[in-house]
């Protein structure tokens, strides 16, 4: 990156406040930060540290039911406290910039592209909508955008969520910011995807010298993008670093053991059992209107195993469980549950079908009715299914709560806007299970959480796979994942199956070649990889999103 140079961003002695009932509590504790131009800031710490909060404060913005109650935020000089909400209102966008987690939740579905780009620039007086325009489609193809001339002209739903990730960014650059915040922009794609989108972000705040504060919880992918590492704690800094040195001899206890994490590995399990499968998709094509998306995929899965699906966004994962599920009617194939084929449809299968076959969703926010408190959300499906009532209900639910790990008595009358992360997803794993399965499928479940968070999910579904016989069909972009929990690897890539077979097997060479680029493009803790794997990449005539885009 290029060299760096006087102050920007000072932020002293932070405290931020969130409104619990009639009282404020804090969640961010007299915090310090420092940012020089076209320097890059990493924040990292498990759920509830703080890190959005914090990158949001750099706005001088605090979300509903927060307030920030102490410390100065000082932006090139300007107090964001003390000014008025007019000047901040012109700082945000033109010259302060935040690229959110999900960019398919912050475009708006009935504009197109280039519009929102033109947007910021125009309101702000930086440029007219002709030149805005213009300007798209120069940043769309420094952001390595397919067809970055017509690009733009598409709907958010008409590109994939690397491309539209990547058109975000291009966005936040629109006004040339000083300064961008990154809130965990990779964390939910796949990894081919996000070394194009990291990539690009790497180059477009390097060529504009743009500062910017990465909030993320994975550390190898920080360790590729930040000069500098905070580490939060509850609101609190832990410590602070340059990367090298952060990475190679972090101080403190706590830090130790956030590079220790993902030192959970499902035993090895003896062979299936049974001779028939819990499930089988057999010869299975489907797809939308006249375009088949998946085409002559097979596989099985077996009681106590658990079969990963991987692939890069379009291969074909979350369609295979949507045809599974009855959502999507195959057109050729069919899926079969203990050796019975199961209706193509789920409005044509049997209570008692449904009702072995459930689902755990990535996203616990938008899966779990907000107004419903966690008794309903869990005792529903029990009194659906199993048809109990009163107080064999309310046992059942407790059961299924103390089964995940959650004190029944504090947790069965909450909404789900006051648990953690963690604690909805557990919640989801409660409801799937209270239908009494045999088959869940676990769609991303842990791309969402921070890496300690994700350890105790995984860990609970393995406790609850053997204590019940279940089989899993694990969605999953993250390798890693698929080294803890797996039994079987399927690999898909453009709606076929391109390899399949035992883990062991799938991380040792010789490998199909996606298979290959699957496994390269795994961040590694360490600070030179991403640049060493584009020079190789280049080098040997791939782009680094030869797969990604």
């Amino acid at each position: 990156m290029s060299e760096k140079g006087g102050r920007l961003l000072e932020i002293r002695g932070l405290w931020i406040e969130g409104q619990a009932d009639e009282d404020w509590v804090p969640i961010v504790k007299g915090v310090d930060l420092t940012l020089d131009r076209g320097e890059v800031l990493g924040l990292i710490g498990e759920s509830g540290a703080g890190k959005s909060t914090i990158g949001l404060a750099a706005m001088g913005y605090a979300r509903d039911g927060c307030r920030i109650s102490g410390g100065e935020i000082l932006f090139d000089g300007i107090d964001l406290r003390a000014a008025s909400e007019a000047t901040r209102r012109s700082l945000r966008g033109r010259r302060i910039a935040y690229v959110a987690q999900s960019a398919a939740a912050s475009f708006n579905p009935a504009h197109r592209l280039i519009a929102q780009y033109a947007e910021g620039p125009v309101r702000h007086g930086v440029m007219s909508a002709a030149e805005a325009e213009s300007d798209a489609v120069d940043l769309y193809a420094r952001m390595r955008l397919p067809d970055p001339e017509s690009i733009g002209f598409r709907y958010p739903h008409q590109v994939s969520g690397g491309q539209l990730q990547r058109a975000m960014t291009a966005m936040a650059m629109a006004c040339r910011p000083d300064l961008i915040i990154f809130d965990e922009p990779t964390t939910a794609l796949d990894v081919t995807t996000q070394i194009e989108v990291l990539s690009a972000i790497r180059d477009i705040v390097d060529r504009f010298d743009t500062a910017a504060i990465y909030i993320t919880h994975d550390l190898a992918v920080v360790a590729q993008m930040a000069d500098r590492i905070k580490v939060l704690l509850r609101g609190e800094e832990v410590e602070e670093a340059d990367t090298r040195t952060m990475l190679a001899t972090p101080s403190e206890d706590y830090t130790r053991s956030l590079w220790a994490v993902r030192s959970f590995a499902r035993a090895e399990q003896p062979p299936a059992r049974d001779a028939t499968a819990v499930l089988s998709v057999e010869g299975v094509t489907a797809g939308y209107d006249r375009l088949d998306v998946l085409r002559d995929v097979s596989f099985d899965i077996h009681a106590r195993r658990t079969v990963a699906v991987v692939g890069e966004s379009g291969s074909g994962k979350s369609t295979t469980a949507r045809v599974i599920t009855g959502l999507l009617p195959p057109r050729m194939g069919e899926v079969r549950f203990e050796g019975t084929p199961l209706p193509p449809g789920y409005r044509g299968r049997s209570r008692d079908q449904l009702r072995q076959i459930q689902m755990i969703y990535q996203m616990a926010d938008t899966a779990l009715n907000p107004k419903l408190r966690i008794r309903d959300l869990i005792g529903r499906p029990a009194q659906m299914y199993l048809g109990l009532r009163g107080k064999r209900l309310e046992e059942r639910v407790r059961d299924l709560l103390s089964l995940i790990e959650l004190e029944p008595d504090a947790h069965i009358d909450r909404l789900p806007s006051e648990l953690s992360g963690g604690q909805k997803q557990r919640i989801g794993i409660a409801r799937a299970l209270a239908a009494e399965p045999r088959f869940i499928i676990c769609d991303e479940v842990t791309s969402a959480l921070d890496q300690l968070v994700a350890e105790g999910i995984l860990r609970l579904l393995d406790k609850l796979q053997g204590e019940f016989d279940l089989a899993y069909m694990f969605i999953t972009h993250d390798l890693a994942t698929v080294r803890a929990i797996a039994d079987e690897v399927v690999v898909m890539k453009e709606g076929r199956v391109v390899e399949q077979g035992p883990k062991a097997d799938m991380f040792q060479p010789p490998h199909h070649p996606y298979t290959e680029l699957l496994l390269s493009s795994v961040p590694e803790m360490d600070p030179d990889w991403l640049t060493d794997l584009l020079e190789r990449r280049e080098a040997g005539g791939a782009g680094a999103g030869a797969a990604g885009t």
